[in-house]
């Protein structure tokens, strides 16, 4: 079955660095395979007969091994990510004037009313929810007004793992098994 794991938090900043060809290795080494990395975000595509969640226990035992930290692993089937990668708009784009991310789900806060939870102004912004994402689109004029800022301070925020819909449409572009 083809997956995609989505590591959590990795290479923003200084700390919580994981090299892509390392990663890769690591993934090998666990018996996964036509394994490749997409960007230095954290994001491995692979094959598994295994269950997600046990791939992401697995992931998650050995990449604290690996690199010295806990790294929160998302794993998701790549006919999973093509629904959620369908159902991003056309005509959302990141550019100069507009800034559309997805925002990939762990299953503890895996519900439409997420948004409603979120600290955000849905009126400066279009923000839907998917099974197993939320997406927005919000004009940069209105950042700071929309409060996207404000998620990263949300205790739902460490349940979440976020692409811009460049990366999103991507990996969602993946070939499934059916």
């Amino acid at each position: 079955m083809r997956l995609i794991a989505l590591l959590r938090g990795v290479n923003a900043g200084k700390l919580r660095r994981v090299d892509m060809k390392r990663l890769k290795a690591l993934f090998e080494s666990l018996g996964y395979s036509d394994v490749s990395t997409y960007i230095n975000s954290g994001n491995v595509i692979f094959e598994s007969g295994k269950k997600p969640s046990v791939i992401r226990r697995e992931i998650e035992s050995h990449l604290k091994k690996e690199f010295g930290f806990f790294i929160p692993v998302l794993v998701k089937t790549s006919r999973e990510m093509q629904k959620i990668s369908k159902a991003i708009p056309e005509k959302w784009e990141n550019d100069a004037e507009h800034k559309s991310d997805v925002a990939y789900l762990f299953e503890e806060i895996d519900h439409k009313n997420i948004i409603n939870e979120l600290p955000i102004k849905k009126e400066y912004m279009n923000i839907r929810y998917v099974k197993g994402a939320i997406f927005w689109n919000v004009p940069r004029k209105d950042y700071n007004k929309s409060h996207l800022n404000k998620i990263i301070g949300h205790k739902a925020y460490q349940l979440m793992t976020i692409r811009n819909v460049n990366t999103a449409r991507f990996i969602g572009g993946q070939k499934s098994d059916i």
